[in-house]
């Protein structure tokens, strides 16, 4: 509509909108010298949209917009391209997209459409950015960058995969920058076979490392569950930037390999790397999963002391958890009164959780008085530790602050990779194509795992129910769905590695240790906090997690 409004007026009222441009937008303040006749129109339209995103005002980019118009250049390409990421830059959404669709884009060149394309990923507009990309006459390295980019920014990751291999496909060559953002794909999937798929292909390619691709190597493989490869890479590459002792610190901390990662941190003081906010939240992420409860306190008074580095919100929440998860609830209160900023709801769903676990609800009820926003989770832990102590009553009246307030409960979910091709599972999931065999597997599992000594821990079901009803629900877990698709999918003795969104229960943990050891098979579970690398019917977390 605001286009349209601005053709009218000038179009329609000449006079009228020739006075509002000199009286509202004077030709210096949009970049229109008023003696400057060896310039030409086009160049200094060009020069006044780029003085436009400098501005405070939208109404220069509206003027300018105008004036575009009154001198007949609305469809010249690179005005227009610019003119649509001049109205991106204000968050003016709405009329960017109204403008391409009045302007043939189609024709614009091959940087334009570039600008466009990453402008619109920025703004998560990803349908806009895939239509130019599709329409683009020729496109270039940057093109195919900024598509593959922008899905792995906005959590597109196998649109990002799609992309990259359309990329292979053409006759543009992947660069340091593509394969920086696939490799990060791969780490936040969780995808193994891609994973090694990718960095062969980097190797086949020649692409030298610097320290961004050796960080990406690094935390690719320890978020997909291969800790010693990420070692193996640490070891041979360059540690020439903090980046890079920042991945392993932290590919370390989150497999619970707490000495280790205190090993590295040495190492990278005894070369004389100064660690940054990023490296002490990696090492009191591992103190925190591992219960040093000490080097924690060490290591935080070092960052202020030695590096005199200020601690920031992570850090102080940091603290919070390593001191929650060790049952030191006072302790972990103190830290947030001490702060020296307001605690953050992070903070306080930490310390939440830590109630919850050490079933301390006069300090849970406390800690979810403090978040103003509840979501799901937080009524979820708040309702698990009136179950945890039977208070039904009190559970029942959190459910239905969620219905009135209308929150639904995140669904936990699960993936596994097979033959390169991620699988989905969701609680009670019933729409897998192979669902009949999965849950025949799964449920001569739970027969054969309750012959073992299985206690299903049904009082982490929310609801006030028989014990049978409560088992039943417990049993069709997503994590457990998607072990029994691997063990469809796999050859017996093999490993399997699962990923879920949300933290593993205490049940589903308990389960597939014994899985582990019944089937003799390693699992690897990835959940939002950890890996749990079980074999054997023994976890590395030593169930401390």
């Amino acid at each position: 509509m605001r286009i349209a409004i601005i053709k009218r007026i000038y179009w329609q009222n000449k006079r009228t909108c020739i006075w509002q441009w000199r009286s509202n937008h004077a030709a210096s303040s949009i970049g229109f010298p008023p003696n400057e006749p060896s310039v030409s129109n086009h160049q200094l339209l060009l020069r006044s949209l780029e003085e436009c995103k400098f501005s405070t005002n939208s109404t220069s980019v509206s003027g300018t917009h105008a004036r575009i118009i009154k001198l007949g250049y609305q469809t010249c390409p690179s005005l227009t391209s610019l003119l649509v990421t001049t109205y991106l830059s204000f968050n003016l959404l709405s009329l960017a997209r109204q403008l391409l669709n009045e302007v043939p884009y189609h024709k614009f060149n091959v940087v334009s459409c570039n600008l466009i394309i990453a402008s619109f990923m920025k703004m998560g507009d990803i349908d806009i950015a895939k239509k130019i990309f599709r329409k683009m006459p020729k496109r270039d390295l940057i093109s195919w960058n900024s598509m593959i980019g922008g899905f792995v920014k906005n959590v597109q990751f196998q649109e990002a995969f799609g992309i990259f291999k359309k990329m292979l496909s053409s006759n543009i060559e992947p660069d340091k920058f593509t394969f920086s953002s696939i490799i990060t794909a791969c780490a936040r999937v969780g995808a193994l076979d891609q994973a090694k798929w990718i960095h062969g292909l980097l190797t086949e390619k020649r692409i030298e490392l610097n320290f961004i691709l050796s960080s990406a190597l690094i935390d690719m493989y320890s978020k997909c569950g291969r800790i010693e490869t990420s070692k193996a890479i640490f070891e041979s590459v360059r540690h020439d930037h903090v980046s890079v002792w920042n991945a392993m610190i932290n590919g370390l901390a989150m497999h619970g390999l707490a000495m280790d990662a205190i090993e590295t941190f040495s190492k990278m003081e005894a070369d004389n790397f100064l660690p940054d906010q990023i490296t002490f939240i990696g090492i009191l992420t591992a103190c925190s999963h591992c219960g040093l409860t000490q080097q924690g306190r060490e290591y935080f008074d070092l960052m202020r002391t030695k590096y005199k580095i200020t601690p920031q919100l992570e850090h102080y929440g940091s603290m919070v958890d390593l001191f929650g998860r060790a049952g030191l609830l006072e302790e972990a209160y103190e830290v947030i009164q001490e702060m020296p900023m307001d605690p953050d709801v992070v903070i306080w769903r930490a310390f939440l959780s830590a109630c919850r676990t050490h079933r301390n609800l006069e300090l849970g009820e406390f800690a979810v008085a403090k978040i103003s926003n509840l979501d799901s989770g937080d009524y979820v832990l708040l309702s698990n530790t009136y179950c945890s102590v039977n208070k039904w009553d009190k559970s029942e009246k959190v459910r239905s602050m969620m219905k009135r307030n209308g929150v639904n409960k995140s669904k936990g979910k699960s993936w596994i990779e097979v033959n390169g091709v991620i699988h989905q599972f969701k609680a009670g999931d019933k729409s897998h194509c192979e669902t009949e065999s999965i849950y025949k597997v799964l449920e001569a599992l739970i027969g054969r795992i309750r012959h073992e000594g299985y206690v299903p821990v049904t009082e982490l079901v929310l609801m006030d129910i028989s014990e049978e009803e409560k088992e039943e629900n417990l049993n069709y877990h997503s994590e457990k769905l998607a072990l029994a698709y691997g063990i469809l999918k796999s050859t017996p003795g093999s490993e399997i590695r699962v990923s879920k969104n949300l933290r593993t229960c205490l049940d589903c943990h308990s389960w597939l240790k014994l899985v582990s050891k019944v089937l003799k098979r390693v699992i690897i579970v990835r959940d939002r906090a950890r890996f749990h690398h079980i074999e054997d019917g023994v976890c590395t977390c030593g169930d401390y997690w």
